[in-house]
């Protein structure tokens, strides 16, 4: 039976949503195609009429992933009086840690990415993008390099957080970047 375009087409977008929700939150090794597949309702082979390999995949679900973060940064930030802290205050939130599938990929995807010698040219977008946003929010004559820092403790201290044992040092990780990231983002 053959399927329409749309059809498709649609199912093509469930495989990307499914895959980058997945890639961030299992990571990129530890996600199967079989299992992805199987979740969907779709078979193993059917993958192969929508990518040419899980490599093609990935670019296109954390292209995917950088897409629904710009769009829900940009919204999340519009009209608002102190855009970077209120950045730093959600992406430093207890929420942002406890769904990585739905957050940003930097801690995850490209972390994995680069310890495995596949670094990413849409990682390159998205920090560069990131450190945009946070050097355009800062005053003063480093403000190119504050925010090379600012983002480098953020990314860091989520990724910390989610790989400690001990709840109140995850808090405390994640409470001590924030409050020192914000105080910073603060000083004229």
């Amino acid at each position: 039976m053959r399927y329409s375009e749309d059809h498709k087409a649609k199912t093509h977008q469930r495989i990307i949503e499914e895959a980058a929700l997945r890639f961030r939150r299992d990571g990129v090794g530890a996600t199967g195609l079989q299992p992805l597949m199987k979740a969907l309702g779709l078979t193993h082979g059917g993958f192969y009429a929508h990518f040419k390999s899980k490599d093609d995949l990935v670019e296109t679900a954390l292209q995917h992933a950088v897409q629904a973060l710009e769009s829900n940064t940009a919204e999340a930030l519009e009209g608002a009086e102190s855009p970077l802290p209120l950045f730093i205050q959600r992406y430093l939130s207890s929420q942002h840690r406890a769904n990585p599938g739905a957050g940003c990929p930097l801690p995850t995807m490209s972390a994995e990415l680069g310890q495995r010698g596949e670094p990413s040219a849409t990682t390159d977008a998205i920090v560069r993008n990131r450190l945009a946003l946070i050097e355009k929010n800062l005053e003063g004559e480093d403000a190119e390099e504050e925010s090379v820092l600012m983002l480098s403790a953020m990314v860091g201290a989520l990724l910390l957080s989610r790989s400690v044992k001990d709840p109140e040092l995850s808090d405390r990780l994640l409470k001590t970047t924030r409050r020192l990231l914000i105080e910073q983002a603060q000083k004229p």
